[in-house]
């Protein structure tokens, strides 16, 4: 398993309370919620490939 990089990252408290809420209505936690829509935002956009391939070669 790769080793996760930690950062600190700051939102606006309406912002939180939704993905608190998204996360809960399917059983993550709110760093696991954000996880998964970074990497689904990186997938659709291409760059998550790219990102593999540099790494790669």
């Amino acid at each position: 398993m790769a080793e996760k990089k930690r950062f600190l990252l700051r939102v606006d408290q309406k912002i939180y309370d939704a993905l608190e809420k998204w996360a809960d209505d399917e059983f993550r936690s709110v760093n696991a919620q954000i996880e998964l829509i970074i990497k689904k935002a990186l997938k659709e956009s291409g760059r998550l490939n790219k990102i593999d391939k540099e790494k790669r070669d």
